[in-house]
Parts: C-alpha cells; structure tokens; sequence
C-alpha cells in the first residue's frame, strides 16, 4: 500500500513509517520538525519538510496514497494551558486540513492519533469508548475537537474514518524537552544522572503506559481493519500504574535507589487512567505485548541517550 504520515519524523510517527516501510508499503512523510527528526527514518522512506496546513503541499503528497496516518500534533498538556491558540491552530485547524486535502486527492481512509487524554477525570475505570469525555486541558480538547471533525468530516465526504485513543506511550527515541517532558524519559534521565526524581502531585495518580511498538501494531492494524469506519478505540496496556510505583520499576531498571521529591508546584492531572482494551481486540485483533517492566528495559537498551548518561555516571 501507499500511504501518507503527517508527523512523521516524531516519536511514534517514525516508528510506524519504519514499521510499514520494512513491511514493503511506500510510505511518504511530511514534518514541520518543531519536535521531529528526519534521522529517525530509515532510507527508504520519503521524507518531505512541511506544515499541515500546506493543503497545496499535502496535495503533492497525496497523489496515489490509499491511506492516511494524521499524528501530527503538538502534544504536552502543560504547554497547552500556556498556549491554547498554538493547541488549536496545529491540532484543530492542521486536522481540517488534511480532511479537505483527502477530499480532494481522493483518498479513501483516515487513521487518527487521538488521544486517553479526552477522557478526563472520571470515577468508574477502566476507561471504555462510550464513556462521555471530560477533557481537563486545552490539549485534550484540541484532540476531542480533532475527532469530531474527522468523524463528521469522514461521514459527509465519504472517506472511512478511524480514530485510536492512545494512551500514555514511551518507548526509544521519545522526546525529552528541557521543559513539560513526558514522565518515563524524564524519570530515566534523573535516574542515570543522579538527579532527583520529582513527582508532581501526591504520586498516587495512574497512568496506563504503553509501549511505542505496541502502538504501532494497533496503528498498522487499523490501515486495513473491516468494520471500522466511524470508529474509537482505545490503545494502551489495559493496566494502570502509580507514579509512585513506576518510579520504583525506574529504580530496579536503572539499578539505582531513588528517593523520588514530592512537588506541588505542578498538579499530577487526573486521578486514574487505564484504557478498557475490548474494541481494540475485537476490531483490530490488538493485543498489547510489552509489559511495563520489559517497555522500561528496551527503553535503556535501545536509546543511546541513556545508554550515554549511563557510561557518564559510572
């Protein structure tokens, strides 16, 4: 097949356009690399720098394409509460127009990145599709935002439409900005260069962490899935783990002992999460396979970041 990755040279994007290239399929993607890397791909994989809201461009990109992966995004939730303009532009506004470039190239599917985050705060997990959303944070309203229109959009144009609520992934070559990092990278990090580990909120809040290539399998799958036009579904591990505990697991990984710093300059976010996996499994034969522990060891293992800060410590 042919397909288009918007945000591909990003952190889940370059795996998957890795993951469907080595498959065989001719994949294309388009970057504006404000937290993208060409190096990530692998040679094979046509690289091209742009913004979302090129539609010009993404016409170009199009051309014979027979499904699209939209994972382009800006993605830290802290960032959004500073920027919500910024959230809408790119997550809101960039969807919409790569609904109207398909339209007019005649591409038939969309798949979707959303995201756990719509989700919000909520008593009863874990967390199914049909549970009304409660997004907690302009982000997660953008990704909201970005389902509807895709699903409407979808419905009025005739092109197939899936969206994939992911959860919190990580995995090798995840982004670790010196501001609002994402908590398993940042932990890691702290943890090898003997910095404390700080743990915004009580660390009692869960999250359910999935690892990078878990999600790709489910993206991959959702390309050709039958019966899945209008549809969410939820990506992630199916289990939820404290703060608390996973600065344990980033201990007995690293081999180092922590003392984690509570702080409450900065909320934890919502209370609990983990994603009830069932429509994952019954539309796209998704199964997750890398446990926490594992996720946390391949992370060292195949990341020369920490690989480095580990030969520094020593």
């Amino acid at each position: 097949m042919q397909f288009l990755v918007t945000g591909g040279a990003g952190f889940l994007g370059s795996a998957l356009a890795n993951h469907l290239a080595a498959e065989g399929h001719q994949v294309r993607v388009i970057d504006d690399l404000s937290a993208g890397d060409p190096a990530r791909l692998s040679s094979n994989v046509l690289f091209t720098r742009g913004d979302v809201n090129d539609i010009p461009k993404l016409w170009t990109l199009l051309q014979d394409v027979e499904c699209v992966y939209h994972l382009a995004a800006r993605v830290s939730v802290p960032e959004s509460v500073l920027y919500p303009g910024d959230y809408n532009a790119v997550n809101v506004g960039g969807t919409v127009s790569v609904m109207e470039a398909m339209r007019d190239a005649g591409v038939h599917r969309v798949v979707l990145a959303s995201s756990g985050a719509v989700y919000g705060e909520q008593a009863r997990q874990p967390l199914r599709e049909d549970v009304p959303p409660d997004p907690s944070s302009p982000y997660a309203v953008s990704k909201l935002a970005a389902e509807y229109y895709v699903r409407t959009i979808g419905g009025l144009w005739g092109i197939e439409t899936v969206s994939l609520r992911v959860f919190n992934a990580y995995g090798p070559g995840q982004q670790l900005p010196a501001s609002h990092a994402p908590v398993i990278p940042r932990f890691l990090r702290q943890a090898l260069t003997g910095e404390s580990l700080v743990v915004f909120g009580a660390g009692e809040q869960t999250r359910d962490y999935v690892y990078v290539d878990d999600v790709v399998s489910a993206l991959a799958a959702a390309a050709t899935a039958e019966g899945v036009d209008r549809e969410i579904i939820n990506v992630g591990s199916g289990r939820e783990t404290s703060v608390s505990e996973l600065a344990e697991k980033i201990g007995q990984a690293t081999g180092k002992r922590l003392e984690p710093i509570h702080s409450t300059a900065q909320s934890g976010g919502v209370s609990r999460m983990r994603a009830d996996l069932g429509q994952a499994k019954s539309l796209l034969g998704f199964t997750p396979r890398v446990l926490l522990d594992e996720g946390l060891r391949l992370t060292l293992e195949r990341d020369p970041r920490f690989q480095t800060e580990t030969l520094a410590n020593e």
